[in-house]
């Protein structure tokens, strides 16, 4: 009888250990499911908010390596440049992913476009977009770039103003046009080029200035030239500053 009582309770406290052992093993379980489910969303939302500016870095970096020149329609002539026989000037990294040294920029609407050489942008531009109103242009920012409402059109010889690449929160950012991602790369001389109503005009660059996201008086510029300013988000993938370039229409 005795013997019976004592391998009972043996079998209990085996029972009750077992139990703590599966109780506790459900527990790391469920711990590491979690740890491993905000790893792997931190992950994802890191690569999801910087893919698309590391994307275009390396595609600069590769380009720069290669030499690869962008040429806006129409100065192929002028600037004594040829796509024929492009395959014998490759280098090996061109070779190895069959990049053109050369490539041609026709513009995506002759109506309103931005073509950027220097950094192989070439995008639309939504006129008359209310900067003020973050619905308007988050809207516009999806198609491309947005030219800003009460800024001049090309021709008109005023303060034309153009942003790209802004957001409400900066998780969000790479959901929006990259046209603008590499915009710091643009340095004094460098050519941006605007095509409006069917005619191209060009603006060569003359500097660029970091400032802070409530520093909005640049919109209202006064100029007794035509002035052009980009405007983006910086650093690249954040919205904490804005950086602008400015340009001047280059004289015939």
């Amino acid at each position: 009888m005795k013997n019976s009582t004592k391998l009972s309770k043996r079998h209990l406290i085996r029972h009750h250990i077992h139990r703590i052992k599966t109780s506790e093993y459900a527990r790391i379980l469920i711990l590491r499911t979690i740890g491993n489910f905000l790893l792997f969303s931190s992950l994802f939302m890191i690569v999801k908010t910087f893919w698309q500016p590391v994307k275009e870095e390396l595609i600069y970096f590769v380009n720069v390596k290669i030499q690869k020149k962008y040429v806006v329609s129409g100065d192929l002539k002028n600037q004594g440049l040829s796509l024929q026989g492009q395959s014998l000037n490759k280098g090996l990294l061109a070779k190895a992913f069959n990049i053109k040294p050369v490539e041609i920029l026709t513009p995506v609407d002759p109506n309103f476009s931005i073509v950027i050489p220097k950094i192989g942008a070439n995008a639309k531009v939504q006129p008359n977009i209310d900067a003020s109103d973050q619905k308007i242009y988050l809207d516009a920012l999806n198609k491309g770039v947005a030219h800003t409402l009460g800024t001049a059109f090309p021709g008109e010889g005023g303060h034309i103003f153009l942003f790209a690449h802004s957001t409400n929160y900066f998780w969000n950012v790479a959901t929006y046009n990259a046209i603008f991602y590499l915009l710091y790369k643009l340095e004094k001389n460098d050519e941006v080029n605007i095509f409006y109503q069917g005619q191209r005009y060009v603006y060569r660059v003359i500097g660029q200035e970091t400032v802070d996201p409530s520093q909005v008086q640049y919109l209202t510029r006064k100029t007794n030239r035509e002035f052009l300013t980009l405007q983006t988000c910086w650093p690249p993938g954040t919205t904490l500053k804005r950086l602008l370039i400015f340009a001047v229409r280059e004289v015939e």
